[in-house]
């Protein structure tokens, strides 16, 4: 049984109906994604396209996302000039809580603010960290809930790349 079987068998388990599970599907294209940037410019997920992407669902509360963020600047430093284009988004923090969180790790990349949540619902964030790796044709390569290894997202890098 895949990942997202069990899953939605969990939240079953728990009463949570599978409807409120979204999770994007490996080989089709990801959901959209419309947001404003930490610093209020609009960000569309589909103007990427061509470009291998990473979305790290994140919050600055998040134990894993602090433990994570240090290697995933690295890595995003690393493989953007092979086209990787690493974009956090913040879920349900303000702008400040997202640019203290970038710059407290000193992060190259922007982060895009779910405010409302719907983004993270949108991508099945029914927790966090969330990690969605996206090919250059913009289709899911890879979907992750939970901490990941830095050696597990240079993994997931490579294969989105």
């Amino acid at each position: 049984m895949k990942r997202s079987a069990y899953l939605a068998a969990a939240l079953l388990a728990v009463g949570l109906p599978t409807a409120a599970l979204a999770l994007p599907k490996v080989g089709q294209p990801a959901p959209v994604l419309s947001l404003p940037t930490s610093t209020g410019k609009p960000f569309v997920l589909s103007s990427l396209k061509g470009k291998a992407v990473y979305l790290n669902f994140f919050a600055s509360w998040c134990g894993p996302c602090n433990e994570e963020a240090s290697s995933i600047g690295k890595l995003s430093a690393k493989y953007k000039p092979k086209g990787l284009t690493v974009v956090g988004v913040n879920e349900l923090e303000s702008a400040q809580k997202a640019g203290a969180f970038l710059k407290q790790y000193h992060l190259p990349y922007g982060a895009v603010l779910d405010s409302d949540g719907k983004a993270g619902r949108d991508y099945g964030a029914i927790g966090l960290p969330l990690h969605v790796f996206i090919d250059r044709h913009g289709n899911v390569k890879s979907y992750r809930l939970g901490e990941m290894s830095p050696a597990e997202i240079e993994s997931a890098i490579k294969e989105a790349l």
